[in-house]
């Protein structure tokens, strides 16, 4: 028996079947990630299985039958979390419902979602954790999985802060902002493309570990092997004093329309010197064509319940404005 929430009526109720992801289905993957309308590498296979002795892969092929003939409709990015939940996707920033640019209106992606609730019900999964894509990765709208959650009953339970930059119209450095980047510029730093990670690595992991008392999320081994799977995409600059001393660096993700710093992290001397202002107004300015939006990253910590706000008049100050990354949850059994 299909589960509706009171008061939901179908538009239309197609055939749908969803497929496990294995190995066979990588290129048929990687390919409709990349026709998507919000797939980012992130979403491809390569990147995805870096991790997989992490995480136990319960991702998801949709298939819809209209008239006789079966079509791939949507992706859902998934791994196994703990007691009995399936999370969208734990091992990412963010997994939601990978969407075609055509054939998969806001009925369907409903009827998908209310399909999904009687598919892990019947496997026994207690709980759905969804964790959106945020619209500055979208290539066309796709947030009809926002509104098929709400309609499956599903609620927000994390939400995380993010800076970022439209950069078809951006905001200008504040004063504090250019003080420091004119500190830079007297001091003679300079910014440039690099592939040196593990001079970054050593700024990036002293920083975590006298701040927050953590280390990066991915080991120096790991972003080093992403970045030679996606070179175009894992991309490092770094300012210099001098010709070979860095002193502060960002590694950037060109994830579709925006371009996202996954890492920042400068030095005490890079600190003193104002050295990530001249970094990111080179980047701004100078690495991001193509791109409609930069973003800066959160300023959370607890799972969103604390915001640093030292961070984030930082990152404003560089002309960043909130976007949020979040996370809704369907408790199946309800």
């Amino acid at each position: 028996m299909r589960f509706h929430p009171v008061g939901f009526v179908p538009l239309y109720m197609p055939n749908l079947r969803f497929e496990s992801y294995s190995s066979a289905w990588k290129n048929r993957w990687d390919e409709f990630v990349d026709a998507s309308r919000n797939g980012t590498f992130l979403l491809r296979r390569d990147y995805m299985d870096y991790h997989s002795d992490r995480f136990s892969d319960r991702s998801l092929l949709v298939f819809a039958a209209n008239e006789g003939k079966e079509k791939l409709v949507a992706l859902l990015p998934a791994c196994a979390g703990d007691d009995d939940e399936i999370v969208s996707h734990a091992g990412l920033t963010y997994g939601g419902l990978i969407l075609p640019v055509k054939g998969c209106d806001g009925a369907l992606v409903t009827e998908i979602m209310l399909a999904l609730a009687d598919y892990y019900r019947s496997a026994g999964i207690r709980r759905f954790r969804y964790k959106a894509i945020p619209h500055i990765y979208h290539r066309y709208p796709a947030e009809e999985d926002i509104y098929a959650i709400f309609r499956a009953g599903g609620r927000l339970v994390e939400s995380n802060l993010s800076s970022a930059i439209d950069l078809r119209n951006p905001i200008a450095f504040n004063e504090n902002s250019r003080r420091n980047m004119r500190r830079a510029i007297d001091a003679g730093l300079s910014v440039r493309e690099s592939e040196d990670f593990a001079s970054f690595w050593g700024i990036l992991s002293d920083v975590l570990r006298q701040r927050y008392a953590t280390s990066p999320v991915h080991t120096l081994a790991e972003i080093e092997l992403l970045h030679s799977r996606f070179p175009e995409n894992i991309r490092l600059f770094m300012a210099y004093d001098g010709e070979s001393a860095p002193v502060a660096g960002t590694v950037l993700y060109y994830a579709g329309p925006c371009v996202h710093a996954q890492y920042i992290g400068a030095s005490e001397s890079g600190k003193r010197l104002g050295a990530l202002p001249l970094l990111f107004k080179h980047i701004i300015d100078s690495e991001c064509k193509g791109a409609g939006w930069f973003d800066f990253g959160i300023c959370n910590e607890r799972h969103g319940q604390y915001l640093n706000e030292g961070l984030l008049s930082q990152k404003n100050g560089m002309g960043g404005r909130g976007i949020t990354y979040n996370i809704f949850e369907i408790n199946i059994n309800d």
